[in-house]
């Protein structure tokens, strides 16, 4: 990459995207930071005005995104770095969930990163090297009762990720999965946080959950500064990883769906080797 680095970051208000930015420009490097609230980054333009652009961008969006990466690169020649970072969770039994607020999901944290992808690639496949950064979470591993929604718009993200990795390494592309756990960031705030209507049928399994995710909120043990750092360190790195889990709860939560994965596999061995022909 060049030696300053041009960083895409979505939602970049707040959260894991402010404190990416924040990190980016301690760095030394150039920040495009998109929102739908640009003038929530005045304090950052202002304190780094020749090194911050504050654009205004809905990833759900696409003639948005096209323009938003033609802008980005007419500015600075190119993108670096591509953080799909823009989102926010729900709360809700699958049964509970509308197909309007499933695919509300869906356009956020899958649609949206993938077209934004596919409009930064011929720039960094061009220039030879570049990083995509997804912001997924260890719900994109594994999931529980309430965050149904939520978990399948990060699964789908990694399974387009996983496939993505092997397409665009040979271009000299990075590509990093995040997974974060409970971060102290807005994502359980009052107002951040989607939630469908309830059924009472649901109260005892999911209940909890809606209580519990929002009065978490300011407590949560997760640094995003210390986030945003791993995650420039990782890029950094000579092998960068695919996937990285940050977090003592998301890596717990991680390895403990991983060891009944393997255990079921195990378990039904047998089963699975008994369904080819017979040689």
């Amino acid at each position: 990459m060049s030696e300053q680095r041009v960083w895409l970051i979505t939602g970049a208000t707040s959260g894991f995207g402010r404190a990416i930015a924040e990190a980016a420009l301690g760095a030394g490097d150039v920040v495009v930071a998109a929102a739908r609230r640009p003038e929530a980054l005045d304090d950052l333009v202002a304190a780094h005005p020749d090194r911050v652009r504050a654009i205004r961008l809905d990833v759900t969006d696409q003639a948005a995104i096209t323009a938003a990466v033609a802008e980005a690169v007419l500015w600075h020649g190119r993108i670096d770095v591509l953080v799909n970072n823009a989102g926010r969770g729900m709360l809700g039994a699958v049964e509970e969930t509308t197909d309007r607020e499933l695919r509300e999901q869906m356009e956020l944290h899958f649609f949206g990163p993938a077209a934004l992808v596919r409009a930064v690639l011929p720039h960094m496949r061009r220039q030879g090297t570049g990083a995509v950064v997804q912001m997924s979470s260890m719900g994109g591993r594994m999931s529980f009762p309430g965050a149904g929604a939520y978990s399948a718009s990060k699964h789908a993200l990694e399974g387009l990720t996983l496939a993505l990795v092997g397409e665009v390494a040979g271009f000299g592309i990075k590509t990093l999965i995040v997974e974060p756990g409970a971060f102290r960031t807005s994502f359980a705030g009052t107002g951040a946080l989607a939630q469908t209507a309830e059924m009472p049928e649901y109260a005892d399994v999911v209940g909890p959950v809606r209580r519990n995710l929002p009065a978490s909120d300011g407590n949560q043990p997760g640094d995003p500064a210390k986030a945003a750092a791993a995650i420039l360190a990782a890029l950094d790195a000579d092998e960068t990883p695919l996937r990285l889990p940050l977090g003592a709860d998301a890596l717990d939560a991680i390895e403990a769906a991983a060891a009944r994965d393997r255990a079921d596999a195990a378990a039904w061995e047998k089963v699975a080797r008994g369904t080819d022909f017979d040689a």
